[in-house]
């Protein structure tokens, strides 16, 4: 659902002056949460919302020099140019609006330098790109959300950070299976999201042979419903983390509309890496049954996110509202009774 209010592109340029991140390591959500908000006609909540969150947000940081063409390799996951690296694609995406470099062509040339270090920022920079393009494609290229696009861009290439040494091991040929067939990483108790990252060793292969665009695109949608509706019976193991099993494959899969269909493959191969990265860092010893507190429709279930109020339950539950059934809408309810709600 297309906001046509105005909030959205306000709630952008509240967030805009904020940096992305705060603590040094945690993610600003604000711009995916607000962004999921509008898209299912809750703009009306919006600005209480961002009220509630603003004490998670951090000022905008210190620039360090301006990244031009000669040093982009030099900067490319530095944490410390963030600020240069978003004032470098706020620069390249403005240019769009005056139709020298359609946002469309920006997004192209970069996605394949960004795509092998997505998962640098846990997950964050490629979902927070995919609210950007979501709302590109449906509301059309307003300058609240050409700069949204470039905030993303820019703290993808801040974070920037590959995997590389993962071994294959035997998978299977459906995403649900080949997600049960992921090997746990030892010490899944210790440790932040880049230690772990760095003990993952061993991922199942899957959807190798994937080589048309469209079979991407097909077996890219099996992924996020595979990931989603497995958060039933494994968020228990971390209810915030494993939340970006799904998140983060369907932020690619929103993206595919706006890429070159060459691309189209080597995103599918990527989202599967992350997905099955974060399963193997996080996933509980044992699923448990979960039954859901009653029936309730896709609507029902986004305004009881928002009454929760935490970002990850709301980003979940925007996602399960893309796949659409029963057993993901049961995931975004688990997703409310597993997460301290925001206060």
């Amino acid at each position: 659902m297309t906001d046509t209010t105005g909030t959205l592109d306000e709630a952008l340029q509240r967030l805009h002056s904020c940096g992305p991140e705060r603590l040094g390591r945690l993610t600003n959500h604000a711009p995916m949460a607000v962004e999921a908000l509008a898209a299912h006609g809750q703009a009306g909540a919006v600005h209480r919302w961002l009220d509630l969150y603003a004490p998670k947000l951090e000022e905008f940081p210190a620039r360090v020099a301006p990244i031009g063409d000669a040093d982009r390799r030099d900067a490319l996951g530095d944490p410390r140019r963030a600020a240069d690296w978003i004032d470098y694609f706020v620069r390249r995406v403005a240019e769009s609006a005056d139709g020298t470099h359609p946002w469309r062509d920006v997004l192209a040339e970069w996605w394949p330098r960004l795509l092998p270090g997505m998962y640098g920022g846990s997950t964050h920079p490629v979902i927070r790109v995919g609210h950007a393009v979501r709302t590109l494609e449906e509301g059309g290229a307003t300058e609240p959300r050409l700069a949204e696009l470039a905030h993303g861009l820019g703290y993808w290439a801040a974070r920037h950070h590959t995997v590389t040494g993962i071994a294959p091991v035997p998978g299977a040929d459906a995403a649900a299976d080949a997600l049960d067939a992921v090997p746990p990483i030892a010490d899944r108790a210790d440790g932040n999201f880049p230690a772990r990252l760095g003990r993952v060793g061993e991922l199942p292969v899957w959807a190798a042979s994937v080589g048309a665009p469209e079979e991407a695109r097909r077996r890219l949608t099996e992924l996020v419903r595979a990931a989603t509706h497995r958060y039933v019976t494994h968020g228990h193991g971390d209810e915030t983390m494993l939340v970006h099993a799904a998140t983060a494959p369907n932020a690619v899969l929103r993206t595919l509309p706006a890429l070159p269909r060459a691309l189209w493959v080597p995103s599918l191969r990527a989202a599967w890496t992350a997905s099955a990265a974060v399963t193997a860092m996080y996933a509980p010893d044992e699923p448990v049954a979960y039954e859901a507190p009653g029936t309730f429709s896709a609507e029902e279930v986004f305004e009881r996110a928002l009454a929760h109020g935490d970002e990850h339950v709301i980003k979940l539950a925007d996602t399960a509202l893309d796949v659409g059934d029963e057993k993901a809408l049961a995931a975004a309810l688990r997703g409310i009774e597993l997460s301290e709600p925001l206060s």
